[in-house]
């Protein structure tokens, strides 16, 4: 192992530390709540106990209806190792959960006993009344898939407490496989990508070339036909074609933007600079042509898939929360591999809208799709837990809930970054950062508002560069030092990033100001489903329309304009506006005028006029997209009828 790697990695994952920000909050959210949510779900979903019947041989059968189900334990132990080793909270911060401590330790032993003797470890393959022999069913099986999370969880833990036992043993799995699959072995690979970024970052960090040559042999093998007759067809698992040879995202959402992180990674490791800007062609095709405005991937229920280009039905969007998050995976790993600020515009939408609805404002409470637009007769007909009519607390295949914890727990990893000559922050948010030419607080509510002031706390006696990303949303920012305006910041920032050399000193402070007033977008004319319509933005944040907050229907509304604030008086339900309704609080007004249909015809004449329009405009309150369903079940549109 490579001591100094290790020595380096945990300092880096040391230098920033979130503080009094949204994604702050969500991360104590996560601390309090979510994450001992998630342990007592997965304790009472039996996957814990698929271990233990391996390692204690108790002669229970195997609980759970997916050969994957290890990987619950596994997410969950990497959102742990992160929560535990929490060395910056803030005072308010809910003190560690002695349930997670006692499911961490519990769960790796049971891990490190339930391996096998030559390193396999997937429970669901393992034990005498195993109905699946190991290695016959890649399509299905999961090993693979099964390793790369435990490999991360094993990663996270070293890095973060300085554990190694997971590691050992993910190591000794790893090796099997390169022995098995490796450049001598069969030319196989896994029906479900995720193994290539996760032995990629094993080779990170214990410099072994074989782990980073297998993900390399995983991604290259991968569109050569192994699953031609598998269920649900090649494209399901990526395998049509050979990822170089796409010009689209196409197939399983999760699957396809795991394959590319992982690609993206094997590319860095290589320098292959043609590969990553094929894969940089690919996520803009995808962000162009298949990504909703909330960021979310996949527009089909079947085989939770991308969709054609532009085939982006509002009702029946799947944009699953795992899909989200390894969309941000893949972005993020493209912007270190390209510098491109185009690619964190998009990782920041993913952020604060398709992937943050999965989550419920008490963490406790998950989505798995997340469809911009839900009918008034969603339900009928449907039979609906009255205790979960929107969000559920927990899934049989249960993959985003422990996903989204591990996701909230390493958000600091993704917000700043380190360069040879200064300090460059690529997310916009409240956080203290430590680095070698510059330590910095910023503090902002930002997507709340605009304004990002960055405070120098440590600086070397010399010039060094602070980099901040400027959105493409905001059109006229404005950078003052000290107070003094810095000039032409429009064309210091025409790649997105607006870079600052200077020698800094203890106590100056910047201030960044974005301008972030509501604004009308419209979809590109090809998207049918949202032809004619509108959805409001303001920031990187998207707003819809629920029905609790209308006195009306909210299909028959017509949208004129949107404006800054929250509408106040009786146009609305009293209950609605309590002064601390979190969901209120970030809303914006919207203009509008009721306009029922004119009759039941449902095709009349194209030259029939509305005689029913109103011609009364009243206001109702258009909330962030993230926050809906935290209230009472009903109707709710992203995109709205526009004049």
């Amino acid at each position: 192992m490579r001591n100094d790697a290790r020595t380096e990695a945990r300092q880096r994952a040391a230098r920033v530390a979130l503080t009094d920000g949204l994604l702050g909050r969500w991360q104590r959210r996560n601390t309090a709540a979510t994450l001992p949510h998630v342990v007592e779900q997965v304790r009472a979903s039996g996957v814990l106990d698929n271990f233990r019947r391996i390692a204690e041989r108790t002669g229970e059968p195997f609980r759970g209806g997916y050969p994957f189900m290890d990987t619950d334990v596994y997410k969950t132990l990497e959102a742990a190792a992160y929560e535990l080793a929490r060395d910056a909270a803030p005072e308010d911060a809910v003190p560690e959960d002695a349930a997670v401590r006692a499911f961490y330790e519990e769960a790796v032993s049971l891990i490190e006993r339930a391996q096998a003797d030559d390193g396999y470890l997937s429970t669901f393959h393992q034990g005498p009344d195993a109905t699946v022999p190991p290695w016959t069913d890649l399509a299905g099986g999961h090993e693979l898939y099964n390793l790369g999370h435990l490999v991360q969880s094993a990663l996270a833990a070293a890095r973060r407490l300085g554990d190694d036992r997971l590691l050992a043993v993910a190591r000794r799995f790893a090796d099997l496989v390169v022995d098995r699959f490796g450049e001598d072995g069969r030319a196989e690979y896994c029906g479900h990508p995720q193994i290539e970024a996760a032995l990629v970052e094993l080779y990170r960090e214990t410099g072994h070339e074989p782990y980073l040559r297998q993900a390399e042999l995983f991604v290259e093998r991968r569109g050569s036909g192994l699953f031609a007759k598998a269920p649900f067809g090649p494209a399901y698992y990526a395998d049509h074609a050979p990822l170089h040879d796409l010009d689209t995202v196409t197939g399983h959402a999760v699957r396809m933007v795991y394959l590319a992180a992982g690609a993206t990674d094997v590319a860095v490791e290589r320098g292959d600079t043609a590969r990553i800007d094929h894969l940089l062609r690919l996520w803009d095709d995808m962000v162009r042509t298949k990504s909703y405005v909330t960021g979310g991937i996949g527009s089909r229920h079947s085989d939770e898939a991308f969709g054609d280009r532009y085939e982006l039905p509002s009702e029946r969007a799947y944009a699953e929360t795992c899909a989200a998050i390894g969309t941000m995976q893949w972005g993020w790993r493209l912007f270190l591999a390209t510098g491109s600020a185009a690619v964190l515009d998009h990782v920041e939408r993913v952020l604060y809208n398709g992937f943050a609805a999965g989550v419920s404002l008490d963490g406790t409470r998950f989505f798995y799709d997340n469809p911009l637009q839900r009918r008034p007769d969603h339900t009928d007909g449907r039979p609906v837990d009255p205790a979960e009519p929107l969000r559920r607390r927990w899934f049989g295949c249960a993959c985003c809930p422990p996903n989204a914890a591990r996701w909230i727990s390493a958000l600091q990893d993704h917000v700043a970054l380190e360069t040879p000559d200064g300090l460059t922050i690529a997310l916009l948010t409240a956080c203290r950062v430590r680095s070698a030419a510059l330590s910095v607080d910023v503090v902002t509510d930002y997507p709340w508002d605009g304004r990002v002031t960055v405070r120098v706390r440590a600086a070397r006696d010399e010039p060094s560069t602070l980099t901040l990303r400027i959105p493409a949303w905001a059109t006229t920012p404005r950078v003052t030092i000290d107070g003094e305006a810095v000039a032409e910041v429009d064309d210091r920032a025409a790649d997105g990033w607006l870079h600052l050399t200077s020698v800094w000193r203890p106590g100056q402070e910047l201030v960044l100001d974005l301008p972030m007033p509501p604004a009308l977008v419209v979809s590109h004319p090809a998207v049918d489903a949202t032809r004619g319509a509108v959805a409001a933005v303001r920031g990187p944040v998207v707003h819809c329309l629920e029905q609790i907050d209308s006195p009306v229907p909210v299909d028959e509304l017509v949208v004129h304009a949107v404006g800054d604030a929250p509408p106040s008086g009786d146009d609305l339900r009293s209950h609605a506006l309590l002064a601390d309704d979190p969901v209120l609080r970030h809303a914006l007004t919207a203009h509008v005028s009721r306009q029922p249909a004119p009759s039941d015809d449902p095709y009349p004449a194209a030259n029939r006029t509305d005689p029913s329009t109103s011609s009364t405009t009243t206001q109702v309150p258009l909330v962030p997209y993230h926050l809906w369903a935290n209230r009472d079940p009903g109707a709710m549109r992203v995109w709205l009828r526009h004049t």
